[in-house]
């Protein structure tokens, strides 16, 4: 079973090479990595090139980069990775075996933020104990998914904000998630520069507003992200 990593990045050229260094272990045990980048005005493309398998270009938001990266995806499992996003290095041995015991056809890892605020362990937390209540996962999570199980539920909604909510409901069709109780740990950076509390309110109004029916382009905007056609 053969894992591709798809890693959306836009102007990450202080970090790159970081990420993508973390990832070559898996790269050693076989697994393809297919960097997607939205349009970068840096560094980010050259800089990833020695440290992927593919480099690609495609328009800008995460959802039509994963997109256009899954579609030259040559593994049997996707595995979607945000740049600030760690997995553990067994990431691969994980998936395969949990995928190939269960039958299931997605799932996500566990989540821990890094950072010095007391909350966030707490926010992690809440946000594993949320997501296998509900069987959504979050992009945080390091989502993954059996290639063909992608091709059914259509991909990425090309939305610029829930995405990864949207693909969740979906997948959820085909099969429940697999929870896998091992932590991929996300940055905690947005949460302690914005504010930890702040950030959970904004973050239940957004969702809440999204569930209702509220247009994810108007809700991008109340996150501070700038859809790709303004």
């Amino acid at each position: 079973m053969r894992l591709s990593i798809v890693v959306p990045v836009l102007d990450e050229a202080g970090g790159v090479r970081d990420v993508l260094g973390r990832l070559a272990t898996l790269r050693r045990r076989g697994a393809q990595v297919i960097v997607a980048d939205g349009g970068s005005q840096d560094d980010t493309p050259a800089l990833a090139r020695p440290h992927a398998d593919q480099v690609i270009a495609a328009p800008r938001g995460r959802a039509s980069q994963m997109n256009a990266g899954a579609a030259i995806a040559s593994g049997d499992v996707l595995l979607f990775l945000h740049a600030d996003t760690v997995l553990p290095c067994e990431a691969d041995r994980l998936i395969a075996a949990g995928l190939r015991d269960t039958g299931l056809a997605w799932g996500r890892f566990d989540v821990a933020i890094a950072g010095r605020h007391r909350l966030l362990p707490v926010i992690a937390a809440l946000m594993n104990r949320r997501s296998r209540l509900t069987g959504i996962a979050t992009g945080d999570q390091a989502m993954f998914v059996r290639a063909d199980a992608f091709a059914r539920a259509g991909g990425f909604p090309d939305i610029p904000l829930m995405e990864d909510i949207a693909i969740s409901r979906a997948l959820k069709r085909i099969s429940p998630p697999l929870c896998l109780s091992r932590r991929v740990i996300t940055s905690g950076r947005r949460w302690e520069k914005n504010g930890v509390v702040r950030t959970i309110g904004l973050m239940w109004r957004l969702r809440l507003s999204y569930f209702l029916g509220a247009d994810p382009a108007r809700l991008a905007r109340s996150y501070g992200y700038r859809p790709r056609d303004e």
